[in-house]
């Protein structure tokens, strides 16, 4: 898994507990998914997304990194 698939990965995740504690535990964890909308919204003009830079440290491979290792192979 990528670096860039695994962050769509934890952030549905991360919306789906949300929704769920919404809907479990307290109306206000509506703001948990309003938080993680933003974050979202402004890693995709900035580019700067926590959760990308946690996989990268731990090892966790770019799409581009992964390309030119199969290239490099051949």
């Amino acid at each position: 898994m990528s670096v860039e698939r695994g962050t769509m990965a934890f952030a549905g995740f991360m919306v789906l507990v949300s929704v769920v504690l919404t809907a479990t535990v307290h109306h206000n964890f509506f703001w948990f998914t309003v938080f993680i909308g933003a974050n979202l919204l402004q890693s995709a003009f900035t580019g700067f997304c926590p959760a990308s830079m946690l996989m990268r440290k731990l090892g966790v491979k770019t799409e581009a990194q992964i390309t030119e290792e199969a290239f490099s192979k051949k």
